[in-house]
């Protein structure tokens, strides 16, 4: 195919508004260790509607085009590209990539953690209006940087899956890792039944869990839970103190061995503390957002709980993500989390349905654009 030097793009110019369709200039070059790539799936996570919300801002961020999860077929390749494991990347290749590092500063080097990278880059945080313009999922096609961690993807993982892989699967594989893993026939509770909250409850019973419990809303996303290997669920309508009551009951009074928060609602903190067992582990994901409810560290000592924090994923999450999604293609119904496919189009629609709870994980597909 020719080289485009331009693409169609969603663009957000203001928070909350719906994406403004735009054509968008292309680098005119594809500089060494870069590619220009065909977008074929991205998959819109939590992160992108929190943006679009305005929850997650900052000066100077718009305009810009959302979407992380994406994949893509090279339509045009830089000298000397390659992917993460060093395999060079040739113009027809299917893609996914991760944020960009600079494999140069204290974070890189010395605590050899990716995710500390001080000049970690997010195609989803480039403005649309400066060069490379394009760098993120809504839109047909997309720069990527030579710092990005490329992926050539297996064939046998679907275009949803591996998109969802690129965020929300690796960073829930990151988070078991933090936690230590699950220690068979332990006690999981997993805070949150949005996308990571789903498939951190199906990591859960693939590792070993003896009871996982699903806290969320509303009932549709519970009974999807179960779905993904939840033996029980807990509706969060009652409140806290019901929430924590119901978890010690379904624990024998004991408390969950691990807690894991994939939510970042404000009551998110105390609840874990709560729920928690004697020398459990409160693991934070999903607070990205304002601090939350104030709750006593005595909480902390007296059960002796260990709490980690856990950043997203790197690449090395990202592979094997895929790889989870290869092993266990059919032990769950993975394809109940996504939606049809839709062109740009109608991404305004579907963050505004994920925002309000109505889906699960919105699929984009630019191709079916109608221009």
């Amino acid at each position: 195919m020719t080289i485009p030097t331009s693409t169609l793009a969603a663009v957000l110019t203001e928070h909350g508004a719906p994406l403004e369709m735009q054509e968008l200039p292309l680098p005119e070059a594809v500089e060494p260790g870069a590619a220009l790539v065909r977008i074929t799936c991205t998959t819109l996570c939590g992160t992108d509607i929190e943006i679009w919300a305005g929850k997650m801002s900052f000066p100077g961020m718009l305009p810009l085009v959302l979407g992380h999860e994406m994949v893509g077929e090279v339509v045009a390749v830089g000298e000397g590209a390659v992917d993460a494991l060093g395999e060079p990347i040739a113009v027809g290749d299917r893609i996914g990539w991760s944020e960009s590092v600079c494999g140069r500063c204290f974070g890189c080097t010395v605590l050899r953690q990716p995710v500390a990278c001080s000049r970690r880059g997010y195609g989803f945080l480039q403005r649309s209006d400066v060069p490379p313009y394009a760098t993120a999922g809504l839109s047909e096609f997309a720069y990527v940087t030579p710092g990005a961690q490329k992926l050539r993807l297996p064939a046998e993982v679907k275009d949803t899956w591996a998109s969802a892989a690129g965020c929300a699967a690796k960073t829930v594989l990151r988070a078991f890792d933090r936690a230590g893993g699950v220690r068979p026939g332990s006690r999981v509770v997993v805070q949150g039944s949005g996308a990571l909250g789903l498939f951190a409850t199906a990591v859960a019973s693939i590792s070993g869990a003896g009871t996982v419990i699903t806290v969320g809303a509303p009932p549709s996303r519970l009974a999807l839970a179960e779905r993904f290997g939840a033996d029980r669920t807990v509706d969060i309508a009652g409140g806290s103190e019901a929430t924590i009551a119901r978890v010690l009951e379904l624990t024998d009074g004991q408390g969950a061995d691990l807690v894991l928060d994939f939510a970042g609602a404000p009551s998110i903190g105390p609840e874990a503390i709560g729920m928690a067992a004697q020398r459990g582990t409160v693991v934070i994901v999903g607070s990205t957002g304002p601090a939350g409810d104030p709750f006593p560290l005595s909480g902390i000592m007296r059960k002796e709980l260990a709490v980690v924090g856990s950043l997203n994923g790197d690449v090395s999450d990202y592979y094997r993500s895929i790889e989870f999604f290869r092993s266990f293609a059919d032990r769950f119904p993975w394809d109940e989390l996504f939606s049809e496919p839709c062109g740009l189009e109608e991404a305004s629609e579907k963050i505004a349905r994920m925002h309000e709870l109505g889906e699960v994980k919105a699929v984009i597909d630019p191709r079916l654009t109608r221009r």
